[in-house]
């Protein structure tokens, strides 16, 4: 799901008041819960840093990195951090997340991970690398995170649906456990599309929430009061 729509809370001087943005970082980035108590937040994957600006933008303290493995990323949300009025908390990291040895915990882990596993590969390496999982399966995903979170901490992703089922069943077995879940749908009558999801190593009966993007041709009440603070269109 993508959309062309701008964030507005950044400065106009900045690059990224033009950059495009997709629809499922969006929506993690608004949904995730940010309670204010986290020190210390990983981005995996960041690309161009959207979901790390978001939770910068909604956070008063936390320290944010954003991580992925493509240099040109890397580079692309690094200077995105910089033009930001948060710059003194974000960093750009190069690295492979399977390969990833800090010195501390993250109080929350979040991503926009690669989902295609068995489809034919874009031409483009860097669109490839984004969007499969070859590079960094979703086992890879929550084991590593498993292994960086904080006692309390929390791993929330977004997945298409089907896609994300497996991967509950796949933290399970890791002993992470899923406590809140948002079922994404394009329209009413359509099947949910994909699954916005928070786990952590607490087994508990995880909250159950829906959300519906477009109503006709507009966008549904509950998108835009959700994501109203990173939309000029809002």
């Amino acid at each position: 799901m993508g959309s062309s729509f701008r964030f507005k809370r950044f400065s106009v001087q900045n690059e990224l008041s033009a950059m495009k943005v997709g629809t499922d970082g969006v929506l993690l980035g608004a949904w995730v819960n940010v309670s204010g108590e986290e020190t210390r937040i990983l981005d995996i994957g960041t690309g161009t840093g959207v979901i790390a600006l978001m939770l910068a933008q909604r956070h008063p303290s936390a320290r944010i990195t954003g991580m992925d493995i493509d240099r040109d990323s890397v580079e692309e949300a690094s200077a995105n951090f910089a033009n930001s009025r948060w710059s003194d908390r974000l960093d750009a990291l190069l690295a492979d997340f399977r390969c990833y040895l800090p010195d501390v915990k993250y109080d929350l882990v979040v991503s926009n991970p690669p989902y295609f596993i068995n489809s034919l590969k874009a031409p483009d390496e860097r669109r490839t690398t984004a969007r499969h999982n070859d590079t960094l399966s979703h086992n890879d995903i929550i084991s590593g995170a498993s292994g960086l979170l904080a006692e309390n901490g929390r791993l929330a992703v977004v997945l298409p649906a089907e896609e994300g089922i497996a991967f509950i069943d796949l933290a399970e077995r890791q002993g992470m456990y899923l406590n809140r879940i948002c079922r994404v749908r394009t329209k009413p009558s359509a099947p949910v599309r994909r699954l916005l999801m928070e786990l952590s190593r607490k087994e508990v009966s995880p909250l159950e929430e829906d959300i519906t993007i477009h109503s006709g041709n507009e966008f549904t009440d509950e998108y835009k009061a959700l994501t109203r603070d990173f939309y000029l269109k809002f």
